[in-house]
């Protein structure tokens, strides 16, 4: 039995608080929000999975010292771009814990990794990433889900494994958790322009073109900052690409599907009503394909999207009529 700490009590936190709830581990999140904690303590809910019920052995405080303290392991799941707001809150109740990051995405201001974040601010802090293919929405119902826990230390990397792989969740181990981290942030990008084809009601063709294209692109990325290209092709970038590609649950895809149908940015932002990563991914990306020199033709129509006018239907014919290429 682990004491395991949650920094984040949104839907992926509070899947994994029920996942290892049920495991028998003690839980304590942290939220910033009193009624959030509330809603967690006194209704047994997660107001983003109202199908799930909070264990008695998982608690929500808005202490985040209280919620720090006296735990194993800590799992940050707040959205990318509060991850080094919110590290500074809590980094001095760090002891020995190792702090794995759950959160996908990369800092806007810096286009750091989020671990690379991390090391600038827990230097002698042991560092993960947690990735894959999981939706919240499956994982705190139990549904078989396969993930990755990539750090360069082993003694992490078996510490999360043997913590939480059961007969629902199998976790595979990875020694590249730049590859595992820029898979996770990346693929939003891939999901949110699937949303846009599903509204302009395009074919399996289509889909599968984007789907492998869009890896393509996130592989040269990700090989250009150091990762390595065999992990691209796993569950933190292939397995993760899909799932967020073609499932519902995908917030990104729903944005997606709201720019495709005429609605602005902020309009869905609105809809959606969570954090949309896609929306600074594509920004980021096309900065970092600018830094390193690297073609994403995907990435930059996009961005055009969102920032240039290009209407949807204009993008889909920018890219098919490209130059010829050989793959």
């Amino acid at each position: 039995m682990k004491n395991i700490c949650i920094i984040g009590s949104g839907s992926w936190g509070c899947a994994l608080a029920i996942h290892a709830a049920k495991q028998g581990h003690n839980v304590k999140i942290w939220s910033f929000d009193q009624e959030e904690a509330d809603i967690i303590n006194k209704q047994r809910k997660c107001k983003f999975l109202p199908m799930a019920t909070m264990p008695e052995n998982i608690y929500c405080t808005t202490d985040i010292r209280e919620a720090v303290e006296q735990t194993d392991i800590i799992l940050h799941v707040t959205p990318s771009k509060f991850f080094r707001d919110t590290l500074k809150k809590y980094k001095k109740y760090i002891t020995n814990q190792p702090l794995i990051i759950c959160s996908k995405g990369l800092e806007y201001s810096t286009l750091l990794t989020l671990s690379d974040v991390a090391e600038q601010e827990v230097p002698n802090v042991k560092i993960g990433a947690f990735s894959g293919p999981s939706h919240a929405e499956e994982v705190c119902l139990g549904v078989p889900t396969a993930i990755v826990i990539a750090s360069k230390y082993c003694e992490v990397q078996y510490l999360i494994q043997d913590t939480f792989m059961n007969e629902n969740m199998r976790i595979y181990t990875s020694n590249d958790i730049q590859g595992v981290e820029l898979g996770g942030a990346l693929k939003n990008i891939i999901a949110f322009c699937a949303g846009i084809m599903a509204e302009l009601n395009l074919g399996d063709n289509t889909f599968a073109a984007l789907i492998s294209r869009g890896l393509t692109e996130i592989s040269r990325l990700g090989v250009a900052m150091g990762a390595d290209y065999n992990t691209f092709y796993g569950l933190s970038g292939l397995g993760d690409l899909i799932v967020t590609c073609l499932s519902e649950h995908s917030r990104n895809r729903k944005a997606g599907r709201c720019i495709g149908r005429g609605l602005s940015i902020e309009e869905t932002k609105k809809e959606v009503g969570m954090t949309i990563e896609s929306f600074e991914n594509i920004e980021m990306a096309y900065k970092l394909s600018k830094k390193y020199n690297i073609e994403m033709p995907i990435v930059h129509t996009t961005y055009d999207v969102l920032n240039n006018n290009l209407t949807p239907k204009e993008a889909v014919n920018k890219l098919m009529t490209r130059e010829k290429k050989s793959e």
